[in-house]
């Protein structure tokens, strides 16, 4: 490997294991590409993460939690570079390896003793009066979630063209399996296997209970727009980006075309990060 890219929570401790990391790389030659967090944006117009990743990278360390490596995904995009996760206290789910394990895992990755699992995205687009007015890709989900003085949001949900329901609720999330394990397990919503390609509609607080998390194939088109009479509503992607949204907004969302590239190491197992996180019987911990 010949460039690599450290993606770094601004953090003393991150920013500290970074420069170690960074001179280590450099002593066996090798070019390192840094870059920090950048703060969430909440309004179409606001400057925020345009630029993308070089395509040259070879691979990217992220050095932080789960909700620095939805960043650094942002900032991938669709260049197809591989990532892999560096936790600095609890394992989480998506940045799996541990501080401590960093240069044990770098080696395993320098040599190329690894595998690359691809992690599906969401497209996803809010259009007003016929214009795009936002288009993101989303690793974990879209969330329609309504403000702290709203009452309840109706929201039309729509799958491939057709009705399926209005859900009345505080919002709603639509999650890939990657997600599954984020806001939408706290929602009541099921965990999926990342490697299962679907998505998940799970009502927040809904106000019937007969509305439960619907699991849907991944050629689905989903179609949401707010009911009559509904405001202060927001909607965020992956927690990094969002916009109020009102009832002439439609929002379409479906399976993007290129997923995240995520590496896998020898030795650790997706239902090992499960139970252990989740402190199952059977877990590491136990």
């Amino acid at each position: 490997m010949k460039k690599i890219g450290l993606y770094v929570k601004k953090e003393k401790s991150a920013r500290q294991k970074a420069d170690e990391f960074e001179a280590w790389l450099c002593n066996r030659g090798i070019s390192v590409l840094r870059k920090e967090t950048t703060r969430p944006r909440l309004e179409p117009g606001e400057p925020g993460e345009k630029e993308h990743a070089p395509e040259d990278l070879d691979c990217l360390f992220v050095l932080g939690g789960d909700g620095t490596f939805l960043n650094a995904s942002r900032w991938i995009g669709d260049t197809g570079v591989p990532m892999i996760g560096v936790k600095f206290g609890d394992v989480g789910f998506l940045a799996e390896i541990v501080e401590e394990s960093l240069f044990d895992a770098a080696e395993s990755v320098l040599s190329r003793n690894f595998e690359i699992r691809p992690r599906m995205r969401l497209d996803v687009k809010v259009c007003r009066h016929d214009e795009i007015i936002a288009h993101e890709t989303v690793l974990n989900d879209v969330v329609i979630n309504k403000g702290a003085l709203a009452r309840l949001a109706m929201i039309r949900a729509g799958i491939n063209g057709h009705y399926l329901t209005t859900y009345r609720s505080d919002g709603l999330i639509v999650a890939t399996p990657t997600g599954s394990t984020a806001y939408s397990l706290a929602a009541g919503g099921p965990i999926i296997h990342p490697a299962v390609d679907a998505m998940i509609l799970t009502p927040i607080n809904p106000f019937t209970l007969t509305n439960r998390p619907l699991i849907i194939p991944e050629s689905s088109v989903i179609q949401l727009q707010l009911g009559e009479k509904t405001s202060d509503i927001l909607v965020t992607f992956d927690g990094q980006a969002g916009l109020s949204i009102d009832t002439d907004d439609v929002i379409l969302i479906e399976k993007a075309k290129i997923p995240v590239k995520l590496i896998r190491l020898p030795g650790l197992h997706y239902f090992d990060l499960l139970k252990t996180k989740l402190c199952w019987s059977g877990s590491r911990n136990r």
